[in-house]
């Protein structure tokens, strides 16, 4: 019934203080096709058909991504389709991944699905 505003005389967050000007989020009603760049972090609810280029890529549980991914760090709960290059790669125990990826660091938890190629680029 009652909540708490916040300050109207205190500045809005900025994207370097880690407020959500810096995430953007891709709601689950939506189905995407074409190209997607961000320079912040990026959560997929939806779909996506098509290239994708981020700071950081969630793909929630429902989150489904068709094509190319270059993100710095990737955690896939969904289902990923493609070709991915990142720094940091995680899949979670939900994900279906079927894809060639490239990482430098990989955290595969137990149960997720993985069909496709690892490679991880000499140092």
């Amino acid at each position: 019934m009652f909540s708490k505003t916040a300050d109207p005389t205190s500045a809005p967050p900025s994207p370097a203080s880690g407020g959500n000007a810096s995430r953007s989020v891709l709601g689950p009603d939506l189905r995407i096709t074409g190209e997607i760049t961000s320079s912040g972090a990026l959560e997929v609810l939806g779909e996506i058909d098509g290239n994708l280029t981020a700071d950081s890529l969630t793909i929630g549980a429902e989150g489904r991504i068709s094509g190319s991914v270059n993100a710095r760090s990737v955690e896939v709960k969904g289902r990923l389709d493609g070709k991915v290059t990142s720094e940091s790669f995680t899949m979670r125990a939900s994900a279906q991944v079927a894809a060639e990826v490239t990482y430098r660091t990989l955290v595969i938890e137990s149960g997720a699905q993985i069909e496709g190629r690892f490679l991880r680029p000499e140092a």
